[in-house]
């Protein structure tokens, strides 16, 4: 091939892909902000929930968690079905029925229900961000898969910068109207774009390239020349991929992320309340910050990991760069500039080695298998949702503080790049 055809060919490709970014990640991306708005605006409701209610610390940590039992029993069956009815049903189906429960959040009256509609809420869930890295697999290989990755969970930080300060207001606005407290209108107004998305992902989201009208039989030809080479090196069973122990090591470090992703998620408005943030609007733009960070940290993390091919130390640095910080804000308790600047660096560094962990699996596993591959790590890793709240919880309960618990949720960040940097995977070569 000449130089002047290998040109055309990397920007044909570029122009193809420039078409499918455009047409995929943002859609994606708003829908699973909403996603994780939805779970973790419960952080938000508990500054008057909790008062509403009678909750105490603990109750309120498990049942922030136990969205994620929920998940974990019916993620695998869910990601298992994936290639067998489609994305866009399988989508479709999860974002209505978690929009219509995350709704119904505003009848809870005690704990029981409480518990009960956390639980619902990560059944109805499940499945949906592994579900979504098996997707893009379909349309990006190696060489462009952090990057997808990167932008479509900028949902994350995304929804915590938006998040934060829509559910302050809207706490305190819809406060008493029609009889309703705010944090009730808040559950109701975050889970009503969700259905809608729904129903538009069930009429315009392809299944796979070859289903998206919106390519030209060219387009689709430079897709499967990309991707053909992706798919070859390994082609696992599922049965191969669940025998295999550095597929669990891999889980075992999702799961420490995790841990410390959601205790921060849900926390992070009460440790910065306690840092004597009184105004709920103002604590509401406090918590936004450290999603920004994170946002700019995901894009330029992943975007670095791909243009060098490198990924363990990509997520294993971050992770204990995160470690250190998150530990020293308990020396820097009753400072509240100095707590904002280690949570905020503190945040992008776990999101950073968040994003940059799904790159891992998917070049590891490839083939039919990669749906439940896939998901049994997000299985087994996404249960630290559980833990990382109810563990600042429980300690909380106990102590009066946090900061057993912040050391604790540290410990397990820097576990989870001792075993990145110890899981060596073979090359895709």
């Amino acid at each position: 091939m000449s130089t002047v055809q290998a040109l055309e060919g990397r920007d044909g490709i570029s122009a193809v892909y420039s078409k499918v970014n455009w047409r995929l990640l943002p859609f994606l991306l708003v829908c699973y902000m909403f996603a994780y708005l939805d779970r973790v605006n419960v952080g938000f409701a508990k500054l008057q929930m909790q008062h509403d209610l009678g909750f105490s610390d603990a109750a309120y940590g498990v049942g922030a968690g136990i969205f994620f039992i929920g998940y974990v029993l019916f993620e695998l069956p869910s990601n298992l079905m994936l290639p067998k009815i489609g994305a866009r049903k399988t989508f479709s189906r999860i974002m209505v029925l978690w929009g219509i429960t995350s709704a119904s959040m505003l009848f809870v009256r005690n704990v029981p229900m409480f518990y009960a509609m956390r639980f619902l809420l990560g059944i109805f869930e499940a499945g949906f961000a592994p579900g979504m890295i098996f997707y893009l697999s379909y349309w990006y290989g190696p060489a462009r898969m952090a990057r997808a990755i990167a932008i479509v969970f900028l949902a994350g930080p995304i929804g915590g910068v938006i998040g934060g300060p829509a559910s302050a207001w809207l706490m305190t606005s819809f406060a008493g109207a029609g009889g309703l407290h705010g944090w009730q209108w808040m559950f109701l107004l975050e889970a009503l774009p969700c259905i809608v998305l729904g129903v538009v992902t069930f009429f315009c989201l392809p299944d796979r390239p070859a289903d998206a009208a919106w390519l030209s039989a060219e387009d689709k030809r430079v897709l499967a020349g990309e991707l053909a080479g992706s798919t070859a090196p390994r082609d696992h069973s599922f049965r191969a991929v669940a025998r295999d122990v550095r597929v669990y090591v891999l889980a075992l470090a999702y799961f420490c992320i995790i841990s410390s992703i959601y205790a921060m998620s849900f926390w992070l408005p009460s440790i910065l309340r306690d840092q004597g943030v009184t105004d709920t609007i103002q604590l509401g733009w406090y918590v936004a910050v450290p999603y920004v960070a994170a946002a700019f940290g995901m894009y330029f993390g992943g975007r670095r990991s791909d243009r060098v091919g490198e990924r363990r130390y990509h997520s294993a640095v971050p992770a204990l760069l995160g470690a250190v910080l998150l530990a020293c804000t308990i020396f820097w308790d009753g400072h509240l500039v100095a707590t904002l600047i280690l949570l905020t660096f503190a945040t992008a560094m776990m999101w950073i080695a968040y994003t940059v962990f799904w790159a891992i699996p998917s070049e590891y596993i490839k083939g039919a298998a990669a749906a439940g591959g896939i998901a049994l790590i997000n299985t087994i890793g996404l249960s630290g949702g559980f833990w990382g709240p109810a563990i600042i919880g429980w300690t909380k309960t106990a102590t009066g503080s946090m900061h057993v618990g912040l050391l604790v949720i540290a410990g397990m960040l820097a576990v989870a790049a001792l075993l990145l940097v110890a899981n060596r995977l073979p090359s895709r070569a």
